[in-house]
C-alpha cells in the first residue's frame, strides 16, 4: 500500500509523489513513484517511462504523508519502554 506525500525540496516548489513505505531516517534517499506538482499536473523535467525518483534526504527540507499511514495506529500513546532512571536516586526523608 502506497501513502501519497507532499515533498518539499529545498530551493524548489514542493512536489508530490506515493511512497512505498515511510521513509527511513537512517537511509541516504527517499524513493518516490507517481511524481507530480501539488495540482497533478505533470513536471516538465521528468522523462517519459521514468517510474521511480530518489531525492537524497539533504535536498528535502520536510515531508507531508496524507491519509493513512501503514503500521501506525491513529491516536495511540506512546508508553514508556521502562521505569524511569530517576526513580532509583531518589532520596527517601530521614
Amino acid at each position: 500500500m502506497s501513502v501519497a506525500a507532499i515533498v518539499h525540496l529545498l530551493g524548489e516548489d514542493a512536489v508530490l509523489g506515493d511512497l512505498d513505505e515511510v521513509p527511513d531516517p537512517r537511509h541516504n534517499y527517499v524513493m518516490l513513484r507517481n511524481l507530480r506538482k501539488k495540482d497533478g499536473k505533470q513536471l516538465s523535467y521528468v522523462a517519459d517511462g521514468a517510474t521511480a525518483f530518489l531525492y537524497a534526504w539533504n535536498r528535502i527540507s520536510f515531508i507531508e504523508l496524507m491519509g493513512e499511514i501503514p503500521g501506525t495506529v491513529r491516536n495511540e500513546v506512546a508508553k514508556p519502554a521502562a521505569t524511569s532512571v530517576l526513580g532509583f536516586f531518589r532520596e527517601d526523608d530521614r
